[in-house]
C-alpha cells in the first residue's frame, strides 16, 4: 500500500508537466501534421477515426489533440502531473475548441473503466516506464480497452546501461536547475561528439528534430536525462507480458540499441484478444 501511495505522488517523479509546458509553446500546424502521422503509424487511420480514445501521460497534448484531428469521437487525456493537465487543456482549446474531449488529473493506477468507460484505443507513448511500477501500469491501462479495441505503447527498449541511466536520472531528478544545466552541457558535448563521428553537426540534428513526432531537441534532452522513476523492457518481454494479458500484437516498431547515450522507444500495437479478466 506505502509504494503504491508513493507512486501517485508527484514529488517521487520527476517534473515532467513544467518541461512539456514550455514546449507546449511551439506547437504548430507542422508539428502537429508530424503528431498526427506517428499516430497513423503506430495505431492507425481506421482506428482512431470514429474511435473512442484514452491518452495516458498526456504531458504537452499535442497527440491527444492529433487524435481529435484524426476523427477520434470522443477523447480522455489524463495525467498525474497538474501542469500537463493544465497544458493539454490549453492546447486543445487553442487546436480543438469544439471537440469532444475531456482532460483529468488521474494518474493511471487510479483509472476505473467502470467509472470512465472503455476505450477503443488506450495510448500511452514513453510515459509507463516512468511511473515506477511499469508493468503494473501496463496492466492497468489494458484494463481500459474495450473488447477488440487496441492498446498502443512506447516503452524504453533494454540496453547494457539502464543500470548507469537510472542512477543518472535519479541525480538529474533531484538536482539543482544550475546542477541540472551542467549535466545537460556535458550530454550534448558527448552527443555533439558522436554525430560528429557520423558526419552531422548538432545544429543539423537540432533543426530537423522536429521531424520526429513534432518534437524539440531540447525538451527531449530534459525528459530524458530527468526521466526519474526509470525502467525498461525488452520485445520479447513486452510481447510475452502482453499476450499474458490476453492482447495480440498488430504491429511493433523497434530497434536494438546499446544505450550509451541513451535508449529509444520502442513501440507497440495489440488488440485485446481474451475475455476481460
Amino acid at each position: 500500500m506505502a509504494q503504491t501511495q508513493e507512486l501517485l505522488e508527484l514529488d517521487s517523479h520527476f517534473s515532467f508537466g513544467e518541461n512539456w509546458s514550455h514546449y507546449a509553446e511551439k506547437i504548430d500546424e507542422a508539428r502537429i501534421e508530424e503528431a498526427e502521422k506517428s499516430l497513423i503509424r503506430l495505431v492507425g487511420r481506421e482506428n482512431i477515426e470514429g474511435k473512442t480514445f484514452l491518452d495516458i501521460g498526456c504531458g504537452s497534448g499535442l497527440f491527444s489533440l492529433a487524435a481529435v484531428r484524426l476523427g477520434a469521437k470522443k477523447l480522455l487525456a489524463v495525467d498525474l502531473d497538474p501542469k500537463s493537465v493544465e497544458t493539454t487543456r490549453k492546447t486543445l482549446s487553442r487546436y480543438a475548441p469544439g471537440g469532444n474531449w475531456d482532460v483529468q488529473n488521474i494518474s493511471v493506477f487510479n483509472l476505473n473503466a467502470e467509472k470512465l468507460g472503455f476505450f477503443d484505443v488506450v495510448y500511452s507513448w514513453g510515459v509507463l516506464h516512468h511511473t515506477g511500477a511499469m508493468y503494473q501500469a501496463i496492466t492497468k491501462a489494458s484494463t481500459m480497452v474495450a473488447p477488440g479495441g487496441m492498446i498502443s505503447l512506447a516503452l524504453y527498449g533494454k540496453t547494457p546501461f539502464c543500470g548507469m541511466w537510472r542512477i543518472e536520472k535519479r541525480i538529474y531528478s533531484r538536482s539543482p536547475k544550475w546542477a541540472q544545466k551542467i549535466i545537460e552541457a556535458c550530454y550534448l558535448v558527448l552527443v555533439r561528439v558522436r554525430l560528429a563521428l557520423k558526419g552531422e553537426s548538432l545544429k543539423q540534428r537540432r533543426e530537423k528534430y522536429w521531424e520526429q513526432r513534432g518534437m524539440d531537441m531540447y525538451y527531449d534532452t530534459r525528459d530524458w536525462l530527468g526521466g526519474y522513476p526509470y525502467e525498461s523492457i525488452s520485445p520479447e518481454e513486452a510481447m510475452s507480458f502482453m499476450r499474458e494479458l490476453g492482447f495480440d500484437q498488430v504491429r511493433s516498431f523497434t530497434e536494438p540499441c546499446i544505450g550509451l547515450l541513451g535508449a529509444g522507444c520502442d513501440e507497440y500495437s495489440f488488440t485485446r484478444i481474451a475475455t476481460r479478466r
